[in-house]
């Protein structure tokens, strides 16, 4: 019986790499995994420094650290680097290095480490925040030394641990969204490439099913040399041994060979042609990521992280867990099912965001490699190719991969962005998206992060301009509103025009009214009033509750000449008001009764305004107040 196939892996359940023992004593290492499933050694040599002893003390951390924290490779290696510059930084720059201990004042470490960071930033680009982390990773390591009841730390290293790093954080440049327009045209293009996929691998395992074993067969049947693949009967190293050379090769089989194939990887290219009759490529999966993150708004690898245990379909929705692994959360979300989405065709006249058909075709397409694999649950995002002259290999996706990244699908498919062409700007759109949807109420944009990681990523750019343009738009809406409703100012003029038949009419007055305006019957303090029970700041037939505080912000209000004294004694307590308050409390409550207040002010002669002065003298008269505008602001 042919044996089952032979296969490469990234998984650790499957077949993980076997590392050598280091043959060197006193190496410090530790077994970690990298970004596609397997476990790497990361090595700290002490001996290679004349510091021995500091980089041992400082490898033992860094050891313990990785191991508590769960630390993947590149966390991993980063403290190594950090290590490596610190002790070489110490072997030539401190006397007897071969004595440098953290157990020891001489020599002092503390001047060694201020020295260290005060020098990093010269060996990187400026705003770098590689040398904030250096030093932080260094802090980290000495902190947990000094923790350790019996790993003594002397000198002055406990001040440096608990004051300040000595360096700034640095920064980085932020991306901006990807435009609408090159939304729209990724997801088209995406969608495109998916109908593409899945038909070729449906014509696939149609073509395998009416194959045979080609031990039967033959071996020149491209039928039979998918039904071998299928159903696993042959590894592809085999059948690259079995088939005969290219001479004898059918058109049928010809056909699959991409053009310009090397006359040395004719075999190779063949096998890997036939294995993406079945199964997902690298580059195939590009376009279910970007259909997964336009239709979820998710990060690339919150997308790509997932597989069949996160995923739980009820009868109308879908709900998914996702993982994100910088905050460590977890947020479960829940999608609908269109239920004629789910029975239509591929071939529809737009591209379709549903979260649970993209997750339903792609647990189907990945379930024979998962099976072939030994992996339970099923990855959603799988890729199979022939690497070394035959043999299959099956690894989780790649979002690098040389000769298939996503600069190169987009290339591929001729889709045309700005740059940077990079797939993080995806997210960034559907945060733009959500921040235009709910008009830049942060509370809501930041739904699957703290709103401090929202401003400090997301708050910019086009993002930025859509929050400060509804900010300005609301607070113009505002100003705008309360300046149309504010109070109707009469010169000495409009006074005597109130005997006129047409100016009480269109002032919305009756004779009635008119005659008690004028003899001071509507008076509320520094206007007079329309309809006193009519406030727009109390219930219908109230008496206004907020006269004469509001008097200019109300549209009821008359301003009349012989309310200039009182105008004017409302202006100094307004005045004496704003160096009690604090500028944000005194504009939100009283600016706009002082901006209104003021306008009205500057329609009157200095003549005016001084007879007023002098009457408020001569009659002693005072600002009428309610008691709680004195208990509230006096006391």
């Amino acid at each position: 019986m042919p044996r089952r196939g032979d296969y490469r892996s990234d998984f650790p359940l499957a077949q993980p790499r076997q590392e050598e023992e280091p043959k060197r004593i006193g190496l410090r290492q530790v077994a970690v995994a990298d970004g596609r499933g397997e476990k790497s050694l990361v090595v700290v040599d002490p001996a290679a420094f004349k510091c021995a002893t500091l980089a041992g003390e400082l490898a033992d951390e860094w050891v313990e650290l990785v191991e508590a924290m769960d630390y993947k490779v590149g966390n991993t290696r980063q403290y190594r680097n950090t290590i490596r510059d610190f002790c070489e930084f110490v072997d030539v720059e401190v006397p007897r290095p071969r004595t440098a201990t953290l157990a020891h004042a001489e020599p002092d470490l503390h001047v060694a480490v201020t020295e260290w960071v005060k020098g990093l930033p010269t060996s990187y680009a400026a705003g770098s925040r590689v040398p904030a982390t250096h030093a932080g990773q260094l802090r980290q390591l000495i902190k947990r030394r000094i923790e350790h009841p019996d790993r003594p730390v002397v000198g002055h290293l406990n001040g440096w641990v608990k004051g300040a790093l000595g360096i700034r954080r640095g920064q980085t440049e932020e991306l901006d969204e990807f435009t609408r327009v090159e939304k729209m045209a990724l997801v088209k293009a995406a969608w495109a490439d998916l109908v593409a996929v899945d038909a070729r691998i449906k014509e696939g395992w149609a073509l395998a099913e009416r194959g045979v074993d080609p031990a039967v067969g033959g071996w020149l049947e491209p039928a039979n040399l998918l039904w071998a693949i299928a159903h696993d009967a042959w590894s592809t190293w085999e059948i690259a041994r079995r088939l005969p050379r290219q001479a004898e090769w059918p058109p049928s089989l010809t056909s699959y060979l991409p053009a310009s194939t090397p006359a040395g990887l004719v075999r190779q290219m063949l096998l890997g042609a036939l294995v993406r009759q079945l199964f997902l490529h690298n580059m195939d999966l590009h376009c279910f990521r970007i259909l997964l993150m336009a239709a979820t708004g998710r990060a690339s690898e919150e997308v790509t992280g997932l597989d069949e245990k996160d995923i739980e379909f009820g009868p109308k929705s879908v709900m998914i867990d996702f993982t994100k692994n910088r905050a460590d959360a977890e947020p479960r979300r829940s999608y609908g099912i269109d239920s004629a989405l789910s029975q239509a065709t591929l071939h529809s006249a737009s591209p379709r965001l549903d979260p649970a058909d993209l997750v339903r075709r792609l647990l189907e397409l990945n379930r024979p490699l998962a099976w072939r694999q030994g992996l339970d649950p099923v990855p959603l995002f799988l890729r199979a190719s022939v690497v070394n002259s035959g043999v299959l290999q099956i690894k989780p996706f790649l979002g690098h991969l040389q000769n298939a990244k996503f600069i190169t699908w987009l290339d591929l498919h001729n889709v045309t962005v700005g740059q940077p062409r990079d797939i993080r700007r995806l997210r960034k759109s559907g945060k733009v998206e959500k921040a235009i949807a709910f008009k830049g109420r942060v509370s809501d944009i930041a739904d699957d992060h703290s709103e401090e990681t929202f401003h400090g990523h997301y708050a910019h750019g086009t993002t930025l301009r859509v929050l400060a343009g509804n900010v300005i738009t609301a607070a113009q809406e505002r100003w705008f509103t309360q300046a149309l409703e504010g109070p109707l100012v009469l010169t000495e003029e409009a006074v005597e025009s109130l005997d006129e038949p047409e100016v009480p009419a269109a002032l919305g007055l009756s004779a009635q009214e008119i005659d008690d305006l004028r003899s001071g019957q509507l008076d509320m303090g520094v206007s007079g009033c329309k309809n006193p029970r009519q406030s727009p700041y109390g219930k219908p037939g109230q008496l206004c509750p907020v006269a004469p505080l509001r008097c200019f912000e109300c549209r009821n209000a008359l301003i009349l000449p012989s309310n200039l004294p009182q105008m004017l004694l409302f202006a100094d307590w307004l005045e004496r008001l704003q160096t009690r308050l604090t500028p944000r409390h005194f504009d939100a409550f009283w600016e706009q009764s002082r901006k209104n207040l003021m306008a009205a002010l500057a329609a009157r002669s200095d003549a005016e305004i001084a007879q007023a002065r002098q009457q408020i003298i001569d009659d002693e008269l005072t600002l009428q107040l309610p008691l709680s505008a004195h208990v509230e602001f006096e006391s």
